[in-house]
């Protein structure tokens, strides 16, 4: 009774807040716009049913009525206007349907049905005694591109592409590339983050700042930089290869080029997610243990081990579904070995049937949908029960030899190079020509700045503008969720959340194909082309992100806090603004530097949705590279890291100086002063 009291308590002071009922309908439409909606169009598209031969009657017709305006152009010219559509119209109409894409055929759909509803009886008369011709034949070609309007117009259930898809040996061979990646890099990188991990919690050693520079670079650089630098090492004319081994057809392309890369790039995730976990494990478990005479080794097997097996498993599994979603590597050095992401944006890229694609995407979704699923609702919440709080106590480290120096020779080791593969980049810009003149020359900086800066200024500012507006909705979204009750907070969290699990390749498409001729083809929000697209794809992948951190700190602000505030007037928008956004300014400047580091260096959703209107500079890096001019690729990465590292610098002083613990510290000083 008193539960059912509270809630109606709760949403009588919901409704009563205009601003916060404003702010929930915004964040919904939001989710529902740019997640759900791209979503189902895609799936929608792999669904329907096949217009090839529908488009290719209005193709005839559409060529008949272009060869007719050539062979009279001057009779034809006029005749054309009679019947309400210029004879250029009638040649671009018909180069639209003949390139048969998707976007253009909605749109030539549109102008032939206006065009046509203007022929009467009397136009078809004239028109045909000018060509020479009977009315008839030119009736006919008109109620062909009738007809063909109204079928196409009209949604037809069908499996047609998933069929064609799964007859295909080559899409089957290529589903199992995918799992086989995804599972060699999952295991590998949760094995090298475990030892990282455990090397920097339960040893004292001097390699620690090593550790945490490992995992800052994944962040602050592009995915195809270890691609870059595994060619430029070990491809043929590689430095280690070539230069030093002499071997002349080396060849890196392929599974074991992306494992090594994708190993590189994901392992630092592994480590940041098991070392919080190992901070979390009572250390008088296993001292017990010890106490009992069992070995160092029992006691790992036996106590720590089984502690950590669930976030070892949710570790895999991150790490799995961003292998199978990478699209970057693969499309660099990949060589032969093809993955999903890489056969979508190939099979798109061919303009062919549209529904192929889509299928594409959505048997790609299906399969970090149940990862995620599983990474969600099973492993966290085995995590939780799993782990006991903070230590209460510091560790004691571990100071055999024997364990000691075997794990930290080879964390060591592998920082070593992972560090040194990161520093090839700036200097490989620095070299006439990769591989065979080792000239020290800054040529390629020049020719980055002669191609224009409009890549740099447009990057930087989309992804500005991203940052800002996923730091302030994810903190707004996090505060709804822990902080209020009212209808649909489930639904809020789950697809905020939901957003992470969509891979990059098929985000890009489902925007594309969601906002191509507006929503629901009405030609409203045609977003296409446009810098809206691209910032609403940056916030959409990192609002899950923003959102988790937010979510962590608001937990730690008592409510009684805000509580105060409205018992004095306040309403919600004056206590989110004055009280709650101060108390976790941290995660906030936090997740407003990680969204443009993100951003800037995002290539998987990127790259169906740029224009010449808007030149980012993943998709330039990429291009460069495909013409083999690896020290401008380079020199082109160096300029991209050196921003981000300066955002992340800004991100340190403000925290430095604004931050609420570094304030909290300062007071705690004077304090004990």
């Amino acid at each position: 009774m008193a539960r059912s009291q509270g809630r109606k308590l709760e949403r009588k002071k919901l409704m009563g807040d205009p601003i916060l009922v404003m702010g929930i309908l915004l964040i919904m439409a939001f989710l529902l716009l740019f997640i759900v909606y791209p979503l189902w169009t895609v799936t929608a598209q792999s669904f329907s049913q096949s217009e090839t031969e529908t488009l290719n009657e209005v193709k005839a017709a559409g060529e008949w009525f272009v060869h007719a305006a050539e062979t009279l152009p001057e009779a034809a010219a006029g005749h054309f206007r009679t019947l309400g559509v210029s004879t250029g119209e009638f040649h671009r109409l018909y180069n639209r349907y003949r390139r048969n894409n998707a976007e253009d055929v909605v749109r030539a759909r549109a102008a032939l049905k206006e065009a046509l509803l203007r022929v009467d009886g009397g136009a078809v008369e004239t028109f045909a005694a000018a060509l020479k011709l009977p009315p008839e034949e030119i009736r006919s070609r008109v109620e062909t591109v009738r007809e063909a309007e109204v079928t196409l117009g009209r949604p037809a259930f069908s499996m047609d592409a998933y069929v064609t898809l799964f007859r295909r040996g080559s899409f089957q061979k290529t589903v199992h590339n995918t799992i086989l990646l995804g599972f060699i890099t999952g295991l590998i990188a949760t094995l090298i983050g475990f030892v990282f991990a455990y090397v920097d919690m339960y040893t004292k050693t001097a390699f620690s700042p090593m550790f945490r520079v490992i995992s800052v670079l994944p962040i602050v650089s592009p995915p195809f930089v270890l691609s870059l630098s595994a060619i430029m090492l070990f491809g043929r004319r590689g430095l280690i290869t070539r230069q030093l081994l002499g071997i002349m057809d080396a060849n890196i392309n392929g599974l074991h080029g992306i494992v090594l890369v994708q190993v590189l790039t994901f392992f630092p995730v592994c480590y940041l997610m098991l070392k919080g976990l190992l901070l979390n494990i009572e250390p008088s478990l296993e001292e017990s243990a010890r106490d009992m005479g069992a070995s160092r080794w029992k006691v790992f097997t036996t106590v720590t081990l089984p502690l950590l097996l669930p976030g070892i498993g949710n570790a895999f599994l991150v790490t799995f579904i961003e292998a199978v979603a990478d699209f970057a590597n693969p499309q660099m050095i990949g060589g032969d070995f093809r993955t999903l992401a890489e056969m979508i944006y190939n099979e798109y890229a061919l303009q062919g049937d549209p529904r192929v694609p889509a299928a594409m995407s959505v048997f790609m979704l299906l399969m970090t949908i149940v990862l995620f699923t599983m990474e969600k609702y099973w492993l966290e919440r085995k995590s939780v029960a799993t782990l006991s709080g903070k230590a209460s106590r510091v560790r004691q480290p571990i100071t055999d030899r024997s364990v000691v120096i075997p794990l930290v020779t080879f964390c060591m080791l592998v920082s070593v190079f992972v560090i040194s593969m990161y520093a090839l980049i700036p200097l490989g810009a620095l070299f006439q020509q990769w591989g065979r003149r080792f000239t020290l020359v800054t040529t390629h900086f020049r020719k980055v700045f002669d191609r224009g800066l409009q890549p740099f200024w447009d990057s930087m500012l989309l992804s500005l503008i991203a940052a800002f507006i996923t730091a302030f909705m994810s903190m707004i979204i996090a505060y709804l969720v822990v902080k209020r009750r009212f209808p649909g907070r489930s639904v809020m969290e789950f697809v905020t959340m939901f957003a992470m699990a969509v891979p990059g390749t098929v985000l890009g498409i489902a925007l594309l194909r969601g906002y191509i001729t507006g929503i629901f083809n009405s030609g409203t929000m045609v977003l296409a082309g446009t810098g809206s697209i691209l910032v609403i794809a940056f916030v959409v992948r990192s609002l899950p992100v923003g959102t988790r951190s937010g979510v962590a700190a608001l937990r730690q602000i008592d409510k009684s806090i805000e509580e105060s505030a409205y018992d004095m007037g306040a309403d919600s928008g004056k206590v989110f603004t004055s009280v709650t956004l101060p108390l976790i300014k941290d995660s906030f400047i936090s997740g407003l530097v990680t969204t443009f580091a993100r951003s800037i260096t995002a290539t998987s959703a990127v790259i169906f949705l740029i224009s010449p209107a808007w030149r980012l500079i993943t998709p330039q890096i990429m291009t460069v590279v495909d013409r083999g001019e690896y020290s401008e690729a380079c020199a082109w990465a160096t300029m991209l890291m050196a921003i981000v590292y300066c955002a992340i610098a800004l991100m340190n002083l403000l925290l430095s100086v604004f931050g609420t613990s570094r304030r909290q510290e300062r007071a705690e000083r004077k304090v004990w002063a």
